[in-house]
């Protein structure tokens, strides 16, 4: 069964940065995390939810002809009415951007369905109507050819690789406008409380720099009056 997250895990984990998470992680002996190839398809996309996987290999042509689609059992339409409401679908596509992994139809019966975005390594047909949508989603880029011309739809909602980094099935994925971070069930809690802490000192960071101070001794804060320059900054904003 997937650990229980805290409440307000996900919800603040959709207001820190990719970059902060990536930190975090690596900090935690963590390399490998952030979705390769995966970018936002429009400007300001924010997500964070339980990851729900699909796994394509390549396709054999006696297998994937173009009545595939009529079988009721076909994996990629069995995955889209089976995600659940609020979950991520994770498309390991081998990163193969010559296909698309799902279209503009697909995209739209998830968000009725109240699914939280798309993440594949692969390409998104019918893009501008995906983008359109409120669901956000990431890919290797637009690409039009359907996906059975290179993919075969296999598994679903077990462990993948997309983008080059392990996904299990209820791993974290949150995306910003950089690209999709992947964090382990486990430590979702402890990265999220320590992500609004991190960012809460980095904004300190910034209002330093632009005043022109180093960076020497302040990021990282290895000055002695760092600290006491923080607490001050933490005391004078609560008071405003």
């Amino acid at each position: 069964m997937d650990q229980a997250l805290q409440a307000g895990t996900l919800a603040t984990l959709k207001t820190v940065s990719t970059s902060t998470l990536t930190t975090l992680l690596f900090k935690r002996g963590f390399r490998n995390v952030f979705i390769q190839g995966a970018r936002p398809l429009k400007p300001g996309q924010r997500i964070a939810g339980p990851a729900f996987t699909l796994r394509y290999i390549p396709s054999r042509e006696d297998l994937d002809g173009v009545d595939a689609f009529l079988d009721p059992r076909h994996p990629q339409r069995v995955a889209v009415e089976e995600i659940p409401a609020g979950a991520v679908l994770v498309m390991d596509c081998r990163g193969d951007v010559s296909v698309a992994s799902a279209g503009s139809i697909l995209a739209t019966r998830m968000q009725v369905r109240g699914v939280a975005g798309i993440v594949t390594d692969g390409g998104l047909r019918d893009a501008a109507g995906i983008a359109a949508l409120d669901m956000p989603a990431w890919c290797s880029g637009p690409s039009a050819p359907t996906n059975l011309l290179r993919h075969h739809a296999l598994d679903i909602n077990a462990p993948i690789g997309c983008g080059g980094v392990p996904v299990y099935p209820g791993d974290i994925m949150v995306g910003d406008g950089d690209g999709v971070v992947c964090i382990p069930r486990h430590l979702a809690d402890d990265v999220a409380r320590d992500a609004v802490e991190m960012e809460r000192f980095e904004d300190f960071v910034l209002d330093e720099v632009r005043r022109g101070a180093t960076i020497i001794g302040l990021y990282p804060p290895t000055a002695p009056d760092t600290r006491l320059r923080y607490e001050a900054w933490l005391a004078r904003r609560a008071a405003e």
